[in-house]
């Protein structure tokens, strides 16, 4: 089993809180898709026989592409890879893309899940944030989407400075309302090198108020759980049958390949991750080049990432797993450095598992930090 992810690095504005790669130029779009191609058809024996289970379009905004260059890139995959013979296909989409004609050719491609970047149903919100599309866009992308696709998530962010308990709530319950099978929901954090983290130096903005963040994300899952959904990880909720099988993937520890600019890979042993910039990406695969530098990973380092993972699920840790991976010593070590956690109620231990409790789900990173190792390699 294994994923393969793709990234375009394109989006019609900049959001005042993104870090990721993108440009909102699209002068090289055309020769950046045949650069993915054969970045596909390059790394095809990387995964060797491992099945492709899921395909995830990311960036960026992928909804900018066009239904023929996203059936472009799938029938490229097709070629270099053995594909489930119904594998998930999730492309992330902004609800301004999202018009009846453009869910109508999506839903005849082989996409079979969207994820909506809808952040916000407030104009408030998704204006501080400099999002391209405005509240009304928002409810009806999914009230259309829904005609055509079963298989729905949302994005929305909390803790944005200036909104208000009861605007999240409403924002979960006009959610709810749609009755989607998933929601992803994240924090607002400050990046360095982003628009938002210069506003709040300059006294423009409010910063972020970790408090407040920690408050609305209880009520979200509060929320969540009165109305059916399983909190499968830290950010994600879905009903039964419907958790996102690209994130069950990542959170799990299976391998995935990543394609495009800023793209991560992981194949157990070794992490790769590509050039973060859109020309010198290109010149590399015109040159038949992978423009990739890679990380060959320790023992230690994959029993931090075993630990970072699966912290973050609700599956949490196996230490009979840990046994087994990685030795005894692992295992060991791990109850030792968990003893205070779970006399501070933010990690339970059953049997052989150790998960995160409620009270502590907003800080499972931290957490998990915790039981990193450093000195054993």
């Amino acid at each position: 089993m294994a994923g393969i992810y793709i990234h375009i690095p394109f989006c019609k504005q900049a959001c005042y809180y993104c870090d990721f790669h993108f440009s909102t130029s699209l002068k090289n779009k055309d020769t950046l898709l045949w650069s993915l191609e054969n970045e596909l058809l390059l790394r095809k024996k990387e995964l060797g026989n491992g099945i492709i289970d899921t395909i995830y379009f990311g960036g960026g905004t992928p909804s900018l592409l066009s239904s023929q260059e996203i059936a472009r890139l799938i029938n490229s995959i097709h070629k270099s890879y053995v594909v489930n013979r119904n594998p998930e296909i999730t492309l992330e989409a902004n609800p301004d893309d999202l018009s009846l004609e453009k869910l109508k050719e999506l839903a005849a491609s082989p996409i079979n899940r969207l994820s909506i970047g809808i952040q916000s149903f407030f104009d408030t919100d998704l204006k501080l944030m400099n999002r391209a599309h405005n509240s009304r866009e928002a409810r009806r992308s999914v009230k259309e989407a829904q005609a055509y696709f079963e298989n729905i998530s949302i994005d929305l962010i909390y803790g944005i400075p200036n909104a208000s308990d009861a605007q999240w709530r409403a924002n979960i319950e006009q959610a709810l309302a749609f009755k989607v099978p998933h929601i992803s929901a994240y924090a607002l954090t400050v990046e360095p090198r982003t628009a938002l983290k210069s506003f709040i130096q300059k006294g423009l903005m409010p910063d972020v108020d970790e408090e407040k963040a920690a408050a609305q994300f209880f009520v979200l899952i509060d929320l969540l759980e009165k109305n059916g959904f399983l909190h499968y990880e830290v950010s994600n909720f879905g009903k039964k049958d419907f958790f996102s099988k690209n994130n069950t993937a990542y959170w799990t520890g299976k391998s995935y390949l990543g394609i495009g600019p800023s793209a991560h890979s992981y194949d157990g042993l070794s992490r790769k991750w590509n050039v973060r910039n859109n020309v010198k990406y290109i010149k590399a695969l015109q040159k038949d080049k992978l423009p990739y530098e890679k990380e060959t990973l320790t023992k230690t380092d994959r029993y931090n990432e075993y630990i970072m993972t699966s912290l973050r699920t609700m599956w949490g840790i196996s230490l009979t797993e840990i046994a087994n991976r990685f030795g005894d010593k692992y295992a060991e070590f791990t109850i030792l450095q968990a003893s205070d956690r779970i006399k501070q109620g933010l990690l339970i231990q059953e049997g052989e598992t150790l998960k995160v409790s409620k009270e502590g789900k907003f800080l499972s990173d931290g957490i998990a930090s915790d039981l990193f190792m450093i000195k054993l390699s």
